[in-house]
């Protein structure tokens, strides 16, 4: 298969996100909908957390296992920024976001000006910065994953990257519901404008790092990019349980939590069948 094929593929895994970007759409959501659909998106991000996780600590615990003190050095080192970087700095990122809209909404406007709001439609309130804040997270996660198809082809192991491209596929079709559900949940009504900004960020990076992958296999790069991806969503997933706890849904947010995790693991399945 020809590195153009495979960098096809890639990004056809990726933008399968697009299967769950229009639930965003839905008309004016009952408040037990809003509850559940941000409830699900709880589930498949902890578990995005957790598979993130494994595989960017994985050629740390191989270095572990070989004595290999280095390597084991440098990729907990770089894991752990990744971590940081992307947690605490989306802390400071969505403060950043508040006082721009706070000046934005006190700022008399006057002839031809534009408000900082208008400028950033994705990001016109706490919902979209969230769901922003979704997309830009499993973009991080999504390179890593291309990277993983594009190595599994450099090393002349088709059929492996095809397994990927096909758990991947299926994976981001999850992932985009997980990106709208802040908005369906605050009853918001994306534009297919944003709709597509959105998958581009969270699904390009697939097609990115397929490309990439093929070129160039680094331990290093990968986990730097997965602890980004990490970080950033275990920071969205704190976000979204505080929207959980004042919906006061307890028995249909923890069940839909439940179900949020199980599809996650099992879209998670057939890479798993792959042996990544």
């Amino acid at each position: 298969m020809s590195s153009t094929n495979i960098a096809l593929l890639g990004a056809i895994a990726g933008f399968t996100i697009y299967l769950g970007l229009p639930i965003g759409r839905l008309r004016t959501p009952t408040p037990r909908l809003k509850a559940g659909l941000n409830a699900v998106a709880i589930g498949i991000l902890l578990f995005l957390v957790w598979d993130v996780l494994t595989h960017a600590w994985e050629p740390i615990d191989e270095g572990l296992s070989k004595h290999q003190w280095g390597p084991v050095a440098s990729g907990g080192a770089v894991l752990a920024a990744g971590l940081g970087i992307g947690l605490v700095g989306l802390v400071y990122y969505d403060g950043w976001i508040a006082r721009r809209r706070q000046a934005a909404a006190q700022r008399p406007a006057g002839p031809g000006a534009a408000a900082v709001t208008e400028l950033a439609p994705a990001v016109r309130s706490q919902a979209g910065s969230l769901a922003l804040m979704i997309a830009t997270g499993i973009g991080l996660h999504n390179f890593a994953e291309g990277l993983a198809i594009g190595n599994s082809a450099a090393q002349g192991e088709l059929s492996l990257a095809v397994l990927l491209i096909i758990g991947f596929g299926l994976h981001n079709a999850t992932e985009g519901f997980g990106i709208v559900a802040p908005l369906a949940a605050e009853g918001e009504r994306p534009s297919w404008a944003t709709l597509l900004w959105l998958g581009l960020i969270g699904g390009g990076p697939t097609f990115l790092g397929t490309v990439v992958g093929q070129h160039l296999v680094n331990d290093t790069l990968s986990i730097a990019f997965l602890g980004l991806a990490a970080g950033s969503i275990l920071y969205v997933v704190i976000e979204l349980l505080a929207v959980a706890r004042k919906a006061g849904l307890k028995n249909l947010t923890t069940s839909c939590i439940f179900l949020g995790l199980i599809l996650g693991f099992a879209t998670d399945a057939v890479v798993t069948a792959a042996g990544a």
